[in-house]
Parts: structure tokens; sequence; C-alpha cells
């Protein structure tokens, strides 16, 4: 099975900590270049240290946020050109919970801008070369919540729906050109995020963080939640070459959680 992505570039969003960090390791590991995106320049730097470059890779980073589309694509036009990006791995930190009836309007457009406007900048500032190389794979990293919806979570499940049909659109429009669109769906994640809902939740309702942590660990069939490298080798194998004919799929990497097929 060939996983070797020698000469190969990756962007890597969200790439600073959790699922992000551990895909750019991961997808270094296969022999990719990596070009890491988050807002936080310090940490950006720690992560290019930690990444394999075996293969003489030299990798590189910017610094964006996802709250300011504009800038973004600004960023994006400058830096890109001359650039081959043979895979982009989508990913950012989803909307705070509440449910959907008491959302504030700012709240379903902001998240609207940071997950699919701001993909969509992306694929556009890639898709050319992608279609240059002959080679192209396009990750989504969402959420369960696009085949199931999640409870207390309004706005992350209205607008993860949205990115998970605009993806499915693209891997129809783009199959034809050797580049596959595909969602990685993760369920509960050992990461900050994952850390802060609970923390909310806790002092929310007066339970411990232990006893929301044990409870939505059993809502897996595994009885555990994920650790971000779980996340991680599933978007590796699916920017790989041997995922060549996957294309348009939802994958949920949650231990069986999601009761749907």
């Amino acid at each position: 099975m060939n996983l070797d992505l020698t000469h190969k570039t990756a962007i890597i969003c969200g790439s600073t900590q959790g699922i992000g960090k551990s895909a750019a390791k991961e997808i270094s590991r296969m022999g990719a270049k990596v070009i890491l995106i988050a807002r936080n320049e310090d940490k950006l730097k720690d992560v290019i240290s930690e990444l394999d470059t075996s293969k003489g890779q030299v990798h590189e980073y910017l610094v964006a946020d996802f709250t300011k589309a504009d800038e973004l694509k600004s960023k994006l036009d400058e830096f890109l050109p001359n650039k081959d990006v043979h895979i982009l791995v989508n990913n950012t930190g989803g909307p705070a919970g509440g449910p959907a009836h008491l959302a504030d309007i700012d709240e379903f457009r902001i998240a609207f801008n940071m997950h699919l406007i701001c993909n969509h900048i992306l694929v556009q500032s890639v898709v050319d070369k992608m279609k240059e190389a002959g080679y192209g794979r396009i990750i989504n990293v969402i959420s369960t919540s696009v085949k199931q919806p999640l409870p207390n979570l309004g706005v992350s499940n209205t607008i993860r729906g949205a990115v998970a049909n605009w993806s499915k659109t693209l891997a129809n429009e783009l199959g034809q050109f050797n580049i596959t669109v595909n969602n990685v769906l993760p369920g509960a994640t050992d990461t900050v995020r994952l850390k802060a809902i609970i923390e909310a939740k806790a002092e929310k309702t007066g339970r411990t963080y232990s006893d929301i942590l044990n409870e939505m660990s059993s809502e897996s069939p595994m009885k555990r939640i994920a650790q971000p490298e779980e996340i991680a080798n599933a978007i590796a194998f699916l920017v790989s070459p041997a995922a060549s004919y996957i294309n348009g799929i939802n994958v949920p990497v949650d231990g069986g959680r999601t009761k749907s097929l």
C-alpha cells in the first residue's frame, strides 16, 4: 500500500494543537513538506521544530486568523504564488455550544465565515495547482454532527452540515481532475476544545470534570474518548496515494458512537 508523500506539499490548518498538530506530524513522517496555518506564531514555530525532515523537507508556516476571512485571502495571495500544493486539511475549532433557537444571528454569521468561507478561500487558493499536478487531496475535519446532530450544539450542527454539503459538491466537481474531497468526523477527542467544553458544562451543572468525561467515554462502544493521533491517522490515509478512489465520503472516527450508518 502506497502511503508515500515524498515531494508532496500539504497545508494543515489549525495545526498548533490537537488534531491539526497530530495530522501535521504524521503527514510529515510520510514525507510531505508541511505548511502550517494558525494564529499563534510562537506555537507555529514550536510545531515546525517537531516535524519530520528525513526526506529533506523544509517546512513553513503562515500566521492567519480564521475570524478574518478577507485577511486570510490576502495573506494566501501573497504567500502561495510559485508554491505547489497537493494536500489541504481544513481544520478549525468549533463554535460555542448552546441551543440553536437561542443563538444570536451573529453567531451563525461568524461560524459560517470561519468554517465555510475560509475553507472555500483555501480551496480556491490551491485547486489550480492541484489540477496542474494531477493530484489533490482535500480533507475537511468536521464533526459527527453532520450525520447525527449533537445536543446543545445548535450553531455547530448547522454550520458543520453546510460544510459537509459544500464538500460533497466539490467532490462531484473535482474528481475528474484526480482531486478527492472527503470529510473526517471526529467524535469526542482529547483536545483543548474538549477540555473547555467539559469545564463549561461542569461549571454550569455543578458536576465534576471526571464525571462528565466518564459519561462521554461511556457513549462510545469502546468506552473511551479518542486521542488526536487516532484522528490524524485517518486523515493521513485519506491524503495518501492509497486512497486514490475514495471521494465524497464522511468518515466518522468516533469509536462507533454515531448510531446511524
